[in-house]
């Protein structure tokens, strides 16, 4: 196969055609199990929990779009977070950001912590401070850039010398820049995750998590815990994002267009308090995501002046065209409350802590026309 660039692989990257057929896409291997001529001979497939034709393709298109040599999917994305930290044992340490994702807080904390792996929750803007924490018992770093939902951008080259210099696994979430804008493995990442219910899929019809790596020793570890928890996809949900990451590049180029134009419109407003997007120059590290990002997402966090927990609910419920509701990076704009919807599992004091406040709205920005999703803000405004 030619060396391809990124618009093109994310079309014909780690895929065949249909040796039956010659299908151009993947046909959708509807079946649990696979004939045998003899016990053991069969034509590498056996059991559709340990491989399956429609979901190795999708494994490959993965492991294609983030430069990696090996794929895995899962059933969510948890469902991957759950499969690297089941590379710890009980004793071990994991050092993450301090703002990420509430399910992975509630996953860390609430579940794993309770086998005995501890966490430490901090800020890593500034990479330095990963290492007053980093003791013969850190086995794992996770990141998050940029984060859900305050947009903090982590330098993941710096992140990544602090690891290799203690022989630590350092392992990214890639969900809101997707491998469009960002390519972690590249950077010197170990394992980039995705949430593929996101912006891989796209169009909000799947729940889907992703893992990539390079190394095939830790590849072999992720193979076998995946096969023995069983938390794989079917072949239809990987049918779905296989469909969405062949248009990853177009629908990213419009989300960060529309994205740039809801951030502009947002700070010039008077009624905004603060907007946090990190395509502005005064955004903290704003530099690093120029220097590791292609662009600046469509993803978005806002505070309106006054606003307590009642008015940015007022706000959401008022929105037409961003559609009130969980998840993100479908075609369709989102809004959301992280207090009360994606975050409300992380206890109060923390997420204040981070500028998780009653006030905060995220705006996941869709590729609809700019002129009516701004003039939906305008209009939920006031």
């Amino acid at each position: 196969m030619i060396k391809m660039k990124f618009n093109t692989k994310v079309i014909h990257g780690g895929q065949k055609h249909d040796a039956a057929y010659g299908a151009v896409m993947p046909p959708i291997y509807q079946t649990t199990t696979y004939a045998q001529t003899t016990p053991g001979g069969h034509k590498g497939y056996e059991y559709s929990r340990t491989h399956n034709p429609t979901r190795n393709a999708l494994e490959n298109a993965f492991a294609s779009i983030e430069n990696g040599n090996y794929g895995l999917a899962f059933g969510s994305g948890l469902a991957a977070i759950d499969a690297v930290i089941k590379l710890l044992k009980p004793g071990d340490e994991v050092i993450s950001t301090n703002d990420l994702y509430g399910g992975s807080f509630r996953l860390f904390t609430k579940i794993f912590q309770g086998f005995g792996i501890k966490f430490h929750f901090i800020g890593m803007e500034n990479a330095i401070n990963i290492e007053s924490y980093i003791n013969t018992n850190t086995k794992l770093i996770w990141v998050e850039t940029p984060t859900n939902p305050m947009m903090s951008i982590i330098d993941v080259k710096a992140v990544s010398a602090i690891a290799k210099r203690h022989s630590i696994l350092l392992a990214v979430d890639n969900t809101f820049a997707t491998p469009y804008l960002q390519q972690p493995l590249d950077l010197g990442a170990d394992i980039v995750m995705h949430s593929a219910t996101k912006y891989l899929g796209g169009h909000s019809d799947v729940v889907m998590g992703g893992l990539v790596v390079k190394d095939k020793a830790l590849a072999d570890k992720l193979y076998f815990i995946q096969n023995a928890s069983g938390a794989i996809c079917g072949p239809q949900d990987s049918f779905l994002v296989l469909r969405g990451i062949k248009t990853l590049h177009v629908r990213m180029q419009r989300h960060c267009e529309n994205g740039k134009a809801i951030a502009k419109y947002l700070v010039s407003h008077p009624k905004v308090e603060n907007v946090y997007w990190p395509g502005f120059e005064n955004h903290p590290n704003h530099h690093i995501a120029k220097s590791q990002m292609k662009d600046f997402g469509g993803m978005i966090s806002f505070t309106s002046k006054g606003s307590n927990f009642e008015e940015a609910i007022k706000i959401v419920e008022k929105l037409k065209v961003f559609t009130l509701a969980e998840s993100l990076g479908g075609v369709e704009s989102l809004s959301g409350h992280p207090a009360s919807m994606t975050h409300a599992s992380i206890p109060k004091v923390e997420r204040e802590k981070t500028g998780v406040v009653d006030s905060l709205i995220r705006l996941s920005v869709g590729i609809e026309d700019i002129d009516d999703l701004i003039a939906d803000l305008k209009q939920a405004l006031g």
